[in-house]
């Protein structure tokens, strides 16, 4: 089971230079968990998307769809105190506190890209690469 930020989640229906690497991800560890707040934060991104012609709606809709069928029953509610704290101490965005504040109490890995994140939390945040290569 790992925690994946809405980035990576992102990475696997849309085109990137780490697309490959979440796919590897995806069938090293197949139990992905994110907190609720990844759906709203991946329908901003297929906006910004649609927005750019990038993306039809149609395809907006296949990617947030599927998405919420790979997390399906793998959401979860997040203390806001956790992660105000987790937010005071680390310096991070409330949002990605949300992620961290999930890895902390499932104690598991969080896959990320975002460099403040990682530098923060490097005991439990790892990018899907360096996942993929470690021994978890």
């Amino acid at each position: 089971m790992i925690v994946t930020d809405t980035n990576t989640i992102a990475y696997l229906y849309l085109p990137s230079d780490s697309s490959d690497d979440v796919e590897g991800l995806l069938l090293k560890d197949s139990e992905w968990i994110a907190p609720l707040l990844w759906r709203s934060e991946l329908r901003n991104i297929l906006a910004r998307y649609m927005r750019n012609d990038v993306i039809s709606l149609g395809d907006a809709v296949d990617v947030q769809q599927h998405a919420e069928a790979l997390l399906e029953g793998n959401e979860y509610e997040i203390s806001s105190l956790e992660v105000l704290q987790i937010a005071n101490e680390s310096g991070c965005s409330a949002y990605d506190s949300e992620f961290v504040c999930l890895a902390i109490n499932t104690g598991s890995k969080l896959i990320t890209a975002d460099k403040k994140i990682l530098k923060a939390f490097p005991e439990i945040a790892f990018t899907a690469k360096e996942f993929l290569v470690s021994e978890f």
